[in-house]
């Protein structure tokens, strides 16, 4: 005799109603798969008995965190210089501009491994990965106050170490 198991429970029961929703919505199911383990994990953490209804939660928190990813993705949308039209291109006005620029990022490089490392990875994940500060926080186990000192900190620093190649 073979014995019946029982359905799951809690967060659980949903997930995988979850997953179905968003592969047949979004035409990228590893996103959403991410969004949810997210969620999931975050809800385990915090303690599952605080949330009322673990459904709408998991549903609420994944569809957030999908827009969050999305918003972020967007920010850092690049093209390449091939595709830009002729008249879109940055001009480059002398032959000096190059050896400029590149002074300009040794510079920057040189600022930024002067500010401990928190700083760094703060400055790096917002204005490079295009993390939001709130993100940046969770990541490193900081509350949000000390992610703002860290940045305001890091474009203090960067601003004062690159004066001199602001244009006069």
């Amino acid at each position: 005799m073979s014995r019946r198991s029982s359905p799951p429970k809690g967060w659980l029961a949903h997930y995988r109603e979850l997953m179905g929703v968003w592969a047949q919505r979004n035409s990228a199911p590893r996103d959403a798969e991410d969004a949810a383990h997210d969620v999931v994990v975050n809800l385990l953490k915090n303690g599952d008995a605080a949330v009322l209804d673990q459904k709408a939660y998991l549903y609420g928190a994944s569809q957030n965190r999908l827009a969050g990813e999305f918003r972020r993705q967007r920010r850092n949308e690049t093209v390449s210089l091939d595709a830009l039209a002729e008249e879109d291109h940055p001009l480059l006005h002398d032959p000096e501009s190059a050896i400029r620029t590149a002074q300009l990022m040794q510079a920057l490089k040189l600022a930024l491994s002067e500010l401990p490392l928190k700083s760094q990875q703060v400055f790096l994940w917002n204005k490079i990965e295009g993390y939001t500060q709130e993100e940046i926080a969770q990541k490193l186990g900081l509350t949000q106050s000390m992610v703002e000192k860290h940045m305001k900190r890091a474009l203090r620093h960067i601003q004062d170490k690159l004066q001199s190649y602001a244009p006069h």
